[in-house]
């Protein structure tokens, strides 16, 4: 069965891969799909991040990256998904994760959404905080890979003089 994981990923964290590393167990086929989003304004270019991405899951056989514009439900069936993976944290995520899931279902009633708790560890990471940390020079290697820590660094040594 083939599941889609999408999201922005700006930048991707260690919560991410945690969620692809163990829906990878579970599934037969994950694409990680990075979604390109006009209302937001990335740190990294779709390009950077799909490269990001695919040198962090290099070591997962069945897990497939690439980027879309539209609708999840249209890439999906595209794709012949029949699932969505979404990563829960915090109780406001569910929130807005569940309106999701419904607005999807009424769209594609074909496609089920699965939600993953993550891991303890990383349970209040997000990309936003990764950026905020690392803007004022603060250590993120324990949060994101080594690579995308190397190119936050870079990013912000060249954007913030």
């Amino acid at each position: 069965m083939i599941a889609i994981y999408p999201g922005s990923f700006d930048p991707v964290t260690l919560g991410h891969l945690d969620i692809i590393t163990r829906s990878s167990r579970l599934y037969e086929h994950i694409i990680v799909v990075i979604s390109r989003n006009p209302m937001k304004n990335p740190m990294f270019s779709v390009e950077e991040r799909l490269g990001q991405i695919r040198q962090a899951t290099a070591h997962l056989p069945n897990v497939e990256i690439d980027s879309f514009d539209g609708l999840t439900v249209n890439y999906a069936h595209k794709r012949q998904a029949k699932v969505l993976i979404r990563g829960l944290r915090v109780l406001s995520d569910f929130e807005k994760e569940l309106q999701m899931a419904h607005t999807n279902k009424t769209l594609a009633n074909d496609l089920e959404t699965v939600f993953l708790a993550t891991s303890t560890e990383y349970g209040f990471l997000s990309s936003s905080l990764v950026k905020e940390i690392a803007r004022f020079g603060g250590a993120i290697g324990h949060l994101v890979p080594d690579h995308v820590a190397h190119d936050i660094q870079k990013w912000y040594g060249k954007n913030l003089r």
